[in-house]
């Protein structure tokens, strides 16, 4: 019997050097921030920072959750913005994993441990599997979403190996093990709330669980299968309890975002009516099917929407042929890119080296694995051509259950990202790990064959593509070199295919020294890993790099202007602001005052219907009736104007008028009085009727605010229907007159009214949605419970441990 005692050194020891060379490279990578006290510039961060700051300084002040904000979009839930639940104990073990590392690096640290973890777990030695990491990681778009500032996309990338390593080992090893770090990993996982990644994690399970299914049927295993199965259900249904807040409200919210069913039903067909998003917004994402190139060969279609001009490019000598300062020229940047995107941080990437072994993988590993990991690598090609191949993905919108609530279907390659990397890694292990493997060198000439000789034709073939881009006619329009750039498109394209050639080549002859015994097994995999590395590398600080990074970025994004200061100057207890600049798509207004606009990617649907056939349009009722008080009009000299006619916080209506659809009460507000009116769908709220009011002599004010509750006092000589310039949402606000519970009900299409009796009152609106307080009690319960069931689980696993099952 072995001794149970454990060997520091062949043990322990690895894995921690394996961790400490991960810090090195994360310090390496974002070494403006550790050495220079730089922070790096993500768009979305300070759109984020920006939205959420009304919901961070309530929580500062109070020390509760405000759950509601009125700093973005006239008023909506902050459950997509920023919500913490106390119940959730697991945001304790987040931080664990982050090392102390500042924001960004402890991602690209976290990613790195993940996939060790996962190769460690799938039998491959410390340094294979640390190579293994390397290849996961340092993918590009893992940087590239950095970048953008899509933090917790980057999160959910990154725990997402431990809930395939779980997966794995439940079903080919240890059961009690596998489900305790299948439930370990789906919690932190699910945590990150990024529901897109969490459905293609969930889309890669079924696959593997498809093909698990028939190969133990085939075995005669089939009660033991379904075993294993209801176990890691059961500890999905925790993992899933552990984050039951966010997904609860997510789910609720869901329902009134742009997410959900629209309302409306003129101008669409019957099929769109009900549905989630639109399929040509879902849809403006998708990859081209040639685009899928971009996996093997990084600038196929020309790397990023803008990319630097260098010197020695056509473009660049043209431009400078044409009297442009070389001053000018130096910064610039150019519209390399000529696919089918509106826009793009950069290509997909998976390395070069990581597909020559994916193609091996295809030839040495075991059946049951290849076919588990090539349908989910073509699934996820099949999804991020989005509209390029609409038989498919038309089907899937229309009928896969919650395909339609996710927009930019190029985010499927991340399967690819997963699928792809551990199948070349496990290919490394069975050629490195001296596995029998028939006529080895024969199959590694097949994979350079494959992946070397298409690179190779690419570069021989490469004159023969137009390299004609979407741009290319607006370009022409401004008098830019367009001959040159698509000249510099054809050289990228041929630069990045011999490269990736030379990489192949490399890899493809370490294994072929390998196998001839004239390397050992630790050189090779070092060479194999350095080659990896810098493939990888080299090509994320296209996208990433030391120039994207600078100090006290978001203090001079958020320094007050000189519109801002002028508004501030108004001690109005609450109005909104409209920047006619960009206003839906920027939240720098939102930091500092409550905005008619902001930066979501799941608004209020019913205001986004306001924006479009409103707001837009010019509306000036509709912007009144928001209590737009001011503009800030962008221009030096006259930067805020004071909008005409803004009714303020609540006032009375002299007329309720009744409409009978959600159409018509949407068209009615284009020729609204706004201050003497009110439109009422009754087919929704039937105890409103059609009625006018005397409102001489009543007088309502708002004297307290806080993002969740608002306090008036009205004065009502008769009775009345009073409206607020305050967005209607039945899940959570409860409206209360003297104290006590009273209806309200949605006027205008968006806004909040209500009846009011003769006399003086107090009327209040207070947001306690019982999803959040439920929410927390289910996480804490079950936070409990995994932490116990995990600790039970594997205490037990190693007491009774077995030898594999397959």
């Amino acid at each position: 019997m072995a001794s149970s005692k454990l060997d520091f050194n062949r043990q322990v020891l690895p894995h921690l050097l394996v961790l400490l060379f991960f810090l090195l490279l994360v310090v390496a990578y974002f070494s403006p921030i550790f050495f220079d006290g730089k922070s790096l510039m993500q768009h979305d961060v300070v759109q984020f920072q920006g939205g959420a700051k009304e919901i961070a300084d309530y929580r500062e002040r109070t020390g509760e959750e405000a759950l509601w904000t009125n700093s973005m979009f006239s008023g909506m839930p902050a459950y997509l913005i920023s919500v913490q639940f106390s119940g959730d104990l697991f945001q304790y073990v987040h931080s664990l994993f982050t090392a102390g590392l500042p924001l960004v690096a402890s991602n690209i640290f976290i990613t790195l441990v993940c996939a060790y973890i996962m190769f460690v777990v799938f039998g491959l030695r410390p340094m294979l599997a640390a190579v293994g990491a390397i290849a996961y990681t340092f993918v590009s778009y893992n940087f590239a979403i950095l970048e953008a500032g899509h933090n917790t996309k980057s999160l959910a990338i990154a725990y997402l190996p431990l809930v395939l390593a779980g997966l794995w080992y439940a079903y080919r090893k240890n059961l009690l093990i596998g489900a305790a770090l299948f439930t370990f990993g789906l919690t932190m996982h699910i945590r990150t709330n990024h529901l897109q990644i969490t459905y293609y994690l969930l889309l890669i399970v079924l696959i593997f669980g498809i093909v698990e299914l028939v190969s133990w049927a085939k075995e005669g295993r089939i009660a033991d299968f379904f075993k294993r199965t209801l176990i890691l259900a059961l500890g999905a249904a925790l993992a899933a309890g552990v984050s039951f807040g966010r997904i609860y409200t997510t789910a609720e919210y869901g329902k009134y975002s742009i997410r959900g069913a629209s309302e409306l039903t003129q101008g669409k067909d019957a099929s769109e009516i009900g549905s989630g998003l639109d399929r040509e917004y879902a849809f403006q994402w998708s990859y081209g099917v040639g685009e899928t190139m971009t996996l093997l060969v990084p600038n196929f279609y020309g790397g990023a929407s803008q990319g630097p001009l260098e010197k020695d490019s056509e473009t660049y000598k043209q431009l400078a042929q044409g009297g442009v300062p070389e001053a000018q020229l130096q910064n610039a940047t150019m519209p390399f890119y000529w696919g089918d995107q509106s826009f793009v941080g950069g290509p997909v990437y998976m390395g070069a080296i990581v597909c020559f072994l994916f193609v091996l993988g295809l030839l040495v590993t075991p059946r049951r694995l290849w076919i588990w990991l090539l349908s989910a690598t073509i699934l996820s090609f099949m999804l991020s051509w989005g509209k390029n191949f609409e038989a498919f993905n038309y089907f899937m919108f229309d009928y896969f259950p919650g395909y339609n609530k996710f927009r930019a279907v190029s985010m499927a390659l991340v399967i690819a990202q997963v699928t792809m990397t551990l199948l070349a890694v496990l290919a490394l292990c069975r050629v490195i790990q001296n596995e029998p493997i028939e006529n080895l060198p024969k199959k590694i000439l097949i994979a350079l064959g494959a992946t070397g000789g298409l690179c190779l034709l690419l570069v021989l073939l490469s004159g023969t593509f137009d390299y004609v881009g979407a741009v290319d006619e607006q370009l022409a329009q401004y008098q830019y070199p367009i001959q040159a750039i698509r000249e510099d498109r054809e050289a990228m394209l041929r630069g990045d295919a011999f490269r990736s050639l030379v990489f192949i080549l490399l890899a493809a002859g370490t294994l072929y020294f390998y196998t001839r015994k004239k390397m050992s097994s630790f050189m090779a995999t070092a060479v194999i890993g350095l080659l990896i590395l810098v493939d990888l590398w080299t090509v994320d600080k296209r996208y990433l790099n030391n120039d994207d990074f600078q100090k006290d970025y978001s203090a001079t994004f958020f320094q007050p202007t000189r519109a801002d200061q002028i508004i501030l100057q108004d001690k109005e207890l609450s109005y909104r602001v409209y920047n006619v600049a960009n206003p839906f798509n920027e939240a720098r207004t939102s930091y500092f005052h409550k905005s008619i606009g902001g930066y979501h990617g799941a608004k209020l649907r019913r205001y986004q219907d306001v924006i479009e056939q409103h707001i837009a349009q010019g509306n000036i009722q509709v912007l009144n009736m928001l209590n737009a008080k001011y503009a800030i009009t962008g221009q030096e000299q006259n930067p805020v104007q004071l909008i005409p006619g803004y009714l303020g916080n609540a006032w009375y209506v002299d007329e309720v008028r009744a409409v009978n659809s959600p159409d018509e009460e949407l068209a009615a507000l284009k020729g609204i009085d706004a201050k003497h009116e009110a439109i009422v769908d009754v087919s929704k709220f039937p105890n409103v009727k059609p009625q006018r009011y005397t409102t001489t002599g009543s007088i309502i004010k708002l004297v307290e605010y806080q993002p969740n509750y608002l306090k008036y006092t009205a004065v009502v000589a008769q009775p009345g229907v009073a409206v607020f310039s305050e967005i209607y949402y039945a899940d959570g606000w409860q409206a209360y007159l003297n104290g006590k519970p009273v209806d309200h009900f949605r006027a205008n299409y968006i806004l909040r009214a209500m009846h009011l009796p003769a006399g003086n009152h107090v009327v209040e609106f207070k947001f306690e949605p019982n999803e959040y307080s439920l929410g927390n009690t289910v996480a804490l319960i079950s936070s409990l419970l995994v932490f116990a069931g995990v600790i039970g689980a594997v205490a037990y696993g190693f007491r009774r441990r077995r030898p594999s099952d397959v």
